[in-house]
């Protein structure tokens, strides 16, 4: 054996090392920026999963400018794996308002959403939806009707980031006649549009009558995160009576939180519950009940 042989360490594993270390201290990545952006872009090739994301939200957060287009790059790289993939889309999403010229990739962006890769179209979308984009709102409206119901729910997601109250309409006309899972997605945005909160809460509330219990479910989750059950004390109620066990938990369980002043005006309906079949709804109604029987003066 030659003593005077050299022994070469896998660059691969320094540039994962001195990556790391990056990662583990900010501090170090600002003293080096200069030398640490074009060695963490270099390693975004040979790192797991893990670092990988770590270093994508760390040049995302410091490094807007230079991580653009490499992340671009990784979006549209077809042997890159689907969740690196959606993760610089959605990273692209973040830094675009503070790109100094986000014109260029807005524009290839948009010919994405025309590619024949329905994961490309998808991840395009989610890229392009962020705050006062408004020139991208007629082709992602286009999407809404995407053969894809994966790129259709991403649209709606993009069209609700842009924060743009005209579009509700449009999120409405497609809440009535579209597919069934486009609306479940445009009934988990529509909280977005917080000017226009008393017409969404209306609408949450209509859709506790329809025929879908997945869709009726839904639209109790979200009411339940925008307005709180003393203010819609009936609906809730009505709710009780509901075919889906799951709006039936559910309903009692927001209930709990209203004033037991309140929940004696229903107590025995509430413990007629008890006999429910389902066991979750059971357990809520027990909840509520001894709320009501601990509370001053029981």
């Amino acid at each position: 054996m030659n003593k005077n042989k050299i022994i070469n360490f896998e660059p691969k594993e320094r540039l994962i090392e001195k990556a790391g270390s990056y990662i583990d201290s900010v501090e170090l990545f600002l003293e080096e920026r200069d030398k640490a952006v074009p060695l963490l872009l270099k390693a975004l090739k040979h790192t797991d999963l893990k670092l990988r994301h770590e270093i994508i939200f760390l040049l995302g957060s410091f490094a807007k400018q230079e991580v653009a287009w490499p992340l671009y790059q990784m979006m549209v790289d077809p042997h890159e794996n689907e969740e690196s993939r959606r993760e610089a889309s959605i990273q692209l999403s973040v830094i675009f308002p503070f790109l100094k010229d986000p014109q260029p990739l807005i524009d290839r962006l948009l010919e994405d959403l025309k590619n024949a890769d329905p994961e490309l179209r998808l991840n395009a979308a989610f890229a392009l939806g962020w705050e006062g984009n408004d020139q991208v709102v007629i082709p992602l409206i286009e999407l809404l009707y995407d053969p894809h119901i994966n790129v259709q729910q991403t649209a709606v997601s993009a069209l609700s980031n842009l924060r743009d109250d005209r579009i509700i309409g449009l999120m409405l006309e497609r809440l009535e006649h579209g597919p069934l899972e486009q609306k479940r997605s445009i009934l988990f945005n529509l909280w977005r549009f917080y000017s226009k909160r008393d017409e969404v809460v209306s609408i949450y509330l209509k859709y506790l009558d329809h025929e879908n219990s997945d869709l009726r479910f839904d639209a109790l989750v979200l009411l339940s995160s925008v307005t709180d059950a003393s203010e819609h004390v009936m609906e809730f109620r009505k709710c009780l009576r509901d075919q889906d066990s799951r709006v039936r938990a559910l309903a009692l369980k927001d209930l709990c939180e209203i004033s037991r002043e309140v929940l004696l005006g229903f107590k025995d309906e509430i413990e007629g519950m008890l006999s429910d079949p389902d066991m979750k709804v059971k357990q809520e109604a027990i909840k509520i009940l001894k709320k009501i029987r601990t509370g001053p003066g029981i």
